[in-house]
């Protein structure tokens, strides 16, 4: 594992948003949403692929909060352009667990 210091960490844009609606992905090469995020009034609203559908309905994510790195550059996935990386956490089997706040924290957050 490489270590980096404390300064690489803090460039790294980790802020939390609610998930404001999610559609099917079905042109992705593996099974994906489409989520629309508010990352809050500074950041504002946010598209991006999430392989997150062995765990996750469409109705249950709407309303609730994630994580998501919010500063790398827009990436095109097929005809989609996503513009935040959607974090989790791969469970054995692969499925993909989303790294969600305990408690209600304002949109836009960032990661202490």
């Amino acid at each position: 594992m490489e270590t980096i210091d404390w300064a690489s960490f803090e460039r790294v844009e980790l802020r939390i948003g609610t998930i404001l609606s999610v559609e099917d992905f079905p042109e992705a090469r593996k099974p994906a949403y489409k989520i629309e995020v508010d990352f809050g009034p500074k950041i504002g609203i946010k598209k991006s692929s999430a392989q997150i559908t062995d765990l996750y309905t469409k109705d249950e994510l709407v309303g609730r909060q994630i994580l998501g790195v919010v500063n790398f550059p827009v990436k095109q996935i097929g005809p989609f352009r996503s513009e935040f990386l959607v974090t989790g956490l791969y469970r054995e089997d692969g499925a993909v667990v989303l790294a969600v706040p305990d408690q209600q924290v304002p949109n836009g957050a960032k990661l202490a």
